[in-house]
C-alpha cells in the first residue's frame, strides 16, 4: 500500500476509536488530507452564533479543501482583508445544514437541486456561481464490468446488475453522505432507471458506504479496488497515490458546478452579512477566477477548475448567475 494511502487509513482508525471514546464532544472535521488547509470546526448547536466583526465563517464541501484551493484562498483572502476565515469542510449537505442553522455566514457547494432547497427555504441569497469541473467515474484498471467510455447512466446500470449478481471484483464505494458528490451519484442512478432508497441502498456487499470526505472515499476505494465517483479535482489531487483510473469522464451528468451563497441576514440576522457580501464579491471577481483557472496547471498538467464567466454562466448547461455584483 503506498504511504499516503496508509495514512488516510491510519487516520481514518483513529478517528473511528476517538468517537467511539468520546460521545458528545466535538466530532472533527473529516477530509484534513491537504496539508495546507487549516478548516476550523464550527461549534454546533450556537444558533446566531455567526462570525462577527473581522470574523467569516464559511462551510464548504471537502472537494475544495482536498485539492487545496482552499487553503490558497484562504491564504489570499486574510493577507488583502485582515478578515479571519474559519472554514469548516464537511459534505455539501452537511453545509447546508450549518447554514440552516445559523452557525456560518457562508456556504460554498457544489449540488444545484440542494441550493435551489437552500434558497427556496429562505436560507441562502446572493447565489453565485463561480467556477466548474467535471465528475469522472474511476476504477481498477482491468475494468471488470467493462464500463471504460460507457455514458454515465449505463455504466451504472452495468455496476447494478454485475454486483448484484456477485460478480467477483466488481464492487461501488459511495460517500453515502448527501454530499454534493453523493446527490450527483443519486441522480445518476435515477436517470439509469434505478429508485436509489429502494433499489441501490442496502443492496449487498457491492455496494459499499463510506460516509467519508472525498479523499478518504478515493483511499477506500483503491483498498478495496472498487469503482467510485469522484470530482476530477481530488482525483488528480490524489492520483500518485492511487491505483484506480478514469474509466468514464463523458456525459452531460457529469458537470460539477460550484456556488457560493450567503446566509440570508434576515433569517439569520447575526450573520456576518456585510462581510459575506466583500467574500462573494472578491471570490466572482475577475482577479481571483484567473488564479482559480491557473490552480493546478504546474502540477497536474491541466487546471483542478474552470472559472465561469457572462454569458457562458446564464446559459445550458450552467444556469447561474456569475457575474453579478453584490451590496449589502
Amino acid at each position: 500500500m503506498k504511504p499516503k494511502i496508509m495514512l488516510l487509513m491510519a487516520g481514518i482508525a483513529v478517528l473511528a476509536v476517538i468517537a467511539a471514546m468520546s460521545a458528545g464532544c466535538t466530532e472533527v472535521t473529516p477530509g484534513n488530507e491537504t496539508p495546507n488547509a487549516t478548516a476550523n470546526q464550527t461549534p454546533t448547536g450556537t444558533t446566531g452564533a455567526a462570525g462577527g466583526d473581522g470574523v467569516l465563517r464559511i462551510a464548504t464541501t471537502t472537494s475544495l479543501e482536498n485539492t487545496g484551493l482552499l487553503a490558497e484562498l484562504e491564504v489570499m483572502y486574510e493577507n488583502t482583508t485582515g478578515v479571519d476565515l474559519q472554514i469548516t469542510a464537511q459534505g455539501t449537505g452537511q453545509a447546508l445544514e450549518l447554514g440552516q442553522r445559523c452557525d456560518v455566514d457562508v456556504v460554498l457547494v457544489h449540488a444545484p437541486p440542494l441550493e435551489e432547497e437552500f434558497i427556496d427555504g429562505g436560507y441562502g441569497t446572493d447565489h453565485r456561481c463561480f467556477a466548474y469541473n467535471y465528475f469522472i467515474i474511476v476504477g481498477p484498471e482491468d475494468d471488470p464490468a467493462g464500463i471504460r467510455g460507457a455514458q454515465p447512466e449505463e455504466a451504472f446500470q452495468t455496476l447494478y446488475q454485475l454486483g448484484t449478481n456477485n460478480t467477483e471484483g466488481v464492487a461501488f464505494v459511495s460517500r453515502g453522505d448527501n454530499s454534493g458528490t453523493h446527490s450527483k451519484e443519486q441522480e445518476i442512478w435515477e436517470a439509469a432507471g434505478y429508485n436509489y432508497t429502494e433499489e441501490i441502498q442496502n443492496s449487498g456487499a457491492w455496494y459499499i458506504e463510506s460516509g467519508r470526505s472525498m479523499g478518504e472515499t478515493l483511499a477506500l476505494a483503491n483498498e478495496e479496488q472498487a469503482y467510485v465517483l469522484t470530482d476530477e479535482g481530488t482525483y488528480l489531487s490524489f492520483r500518485q497515490d492511487l491505483e484506480l483510473v478514469p474509466l468514464v469522464e463523458q456525459g452531460d451528468e457529469l458537470l460539477n458546478r460550484y456556488s457560493v451563497m450567503a446566509v440570508n441576514p434576515e433569517t439569520c440576522p447575526n450573520a456576518n452579512y456585510a462581510e459575506a457580501v466583500n467574500f462573494t464579491s472578491w471570490l466572482t471577481s475577475e482577479e481571483t477566477k484567473q488564479f482559480i483557472g491557473e490552480f493546478g496547471v504546474e502540477e497536474f498538467g491541466q487546471p483542478l477548475f474552470t472559472p465561469l464567466y457572462a454569458p457562458q454562466c446564464t446559459e445550458p448547461p450552467f444556469n447561474c448567475t456569475c457575474a453579478e455584483n453584490v451590496t449589502a
